[in-house]
């Protein structure tokens, strides 16, 4: 074989296990969603899929609201118009100030992966620039940070770091810097730390949980990070079990569980100090949604819990379960029920009044990923609950994994996408106001900016 020979070989052998990645901003015509398909097949349907550009609940946070730029900004994973294998990394805005979106902006494309596990986050540093937090999958493809070159403003962005990176959660903490939590494949799912000042110069990543396996989802409140995870026996995330509590107020460099006891860190024992409850010893699985803060600064958990991890009856009763700090210890509060286990919302918290957004009515695929979206209320800080409003209806593809931006404005209260939960469709992007009323953005764009149509139930 002849040195040409050779090179078409290798060229092909790398298009084939690498993806494209595509940097250097575009300006496309709409908003649309990846859809995607997880391939594990079982009697009720795929263990996942439909339209997921929000996906996933370890990708956090994805939406920002800034009081200085009047400006919800937010990231999703979106759809080439020409390659349905090529997932756009897309980041916009809501205007507040207009009530008009732009048309949005790929950071960079990754030719050959239409999987949203590389989906991205966001953080806003003090100086109002604009990071994006770029998932990778394993060792097999890298995650990126990217900065826009100008505050508040997304029409420009540098690469600053390429790196071992999955499920990126980005928190920035003025006057100290950024805490980035992520996780790295070197025995299952491991968490992991890495801190900064600028964003420029990050700290090597340390481990501070690795027993098994693992998924985390986290919050800032002033100074400290909170992080809530599970564990998975053996290293089978379709075990998914436990939830574990951690905070830390120094970026990192000390950890505590929830009565503020120093941690050793890398947890590395399923029974620990961490812990806030035992499920694996119920036989029940458990798929975590959201973390926030109560009025008295106390975290609270959001979690679906499951008895399979594969989709149809025997998973049920699907549970949406509250855990809350009362009278020094932690107490499980139900929610509702729904029909899968990926059915992902987020909780919000306004003192003693709490509201709950997510799919928790069955949608026109009944076993599938989401369904119908609705606003649950507690007015007595999660002691009760009452469904308030369908936020969706009679819709022709579920919806799914309705993201709270980080200081969510009234007006862009959640976002989250739709799309046929058992084969391949377009997937369309919506945002709901506090008072539920819900707007689609616009699929298809002519004018450079749009005020996005009140969706009509069918």
């Amino acid at each position: 074989m002849g040195p040409v020979s050779r090179f078409c070989v290798f060229i092909i052998v790398k298009l084939i296990f690498f993806p494209i990645i595509l940097s250097g901003q575009e300006v496309t015509d709409g908003y649309r969603g990846i859809w995607f398909t997880l391939g594990q097949y079982s009697t009720h349907g795929d263990k996942y899929s439909g339209g997921l550009g929000t996906y996933t609940a370890n990708h956090v946070p994805t939406a920002i609201y800034s009081k200085q730029a009047k400006k919800t900004f937010f990231v999703y994973g979106g759809a080439s118009t020409v390659d349905r294998n090529s997932l756009q990394i897309m980041i916009s805005y809501y205007d507040h100030h207009t009530a008009t979106v732009p048309k949005p902006i790929i950071v960079l494309e990754k030719k050959g992966v239409n999987d949203p596990h590389d989906n991205p986050s966001l953080s806003i540093d003090e100086q109002g620039y604009i990071w994006v937090f770029v998932s990778g999958r394993n060792t097999s493809r890298p995650g990126f940070v990217y900065r826009s070159n100008q505050p508040y403003d997304i029409t420009r962005f540098e690469k600053i770091l390429e790196d071992e990176i999955t499920y990126p959660q980005p928190w920035y903490i003025p006057e100290k810097g950024f805490l980035h939590l992520f996780t790295r494949y070197t025995n299952g799912r491991e968490l992991y730390w890495s801190a900064s000042k600028d964003g420029f110069s990050w700290s090597r990543g340390k481990k501070i949980a690795g027993f098994g396996g693992h998924y985390q989802i986290s919050v800032v409140h002033h100074e400290k990070v909170y992080t809530v995870f599970n564990y998975h026996p053996g290293g089978n995330v379709d075990k998914r079990t436990n939830i574990y509590l951690m905070q830390t107020d120094d970026l990192g460099n000390s950890w505590q569980n929830i009565e503020n006891k120093t941690l050793p860190i890398p947890l590395d024992k399923v029974m620990n100090a961490a812990l806030v409850h035992e499920y694996e010893k119920e036989g029940k699985l458990v798929y975590l949604q959201d973390i926030n803060i109560d009025e008295n600064g106390y975290p609270v958990i959001l979690a679906l819990i499951s008895r399979d991890h594969r989709p149809g009856p025997n998973g049920n009763p699907r549970e949406w379960i509250i855990w809350k700090r009362k009278n020094g210890s932690w107490n499980e509060t139900k929610v509702t029920e729904s029909t899968h286990n990926y059915d992902m919302g987020s909780l919000y918290i306004e003192k003693k009044k709490w509201t709950i957004i997510g799919p928790t009515e069955p949608g026109p695929q009944y076993w599938g990923t989401g369904g119908e979206m609705v606003l649950w209320e507690s007015r007595d800080s999660g002691e009760t609950w009452q469904k308030t409003k369908s936020l969706t209806a009679n819709s022709q593809f579920n919806h799914s994994y309705a993201r709270r931006p980080l200081n969510a404005h009234k007006d862009f209260y959640a976002f989250w996408a739709d799309g046929h939960a058992d084969t391949l469709s377009p997937s369309r992007l919506y945002f709901v106001n506090k008072k539920g009323a819900v707007r689609q953005l616009p699929y298809q764009m002519v004018s450079e900016k749009v005020k996005p149509q009140k969706l009509i139930a069918r």
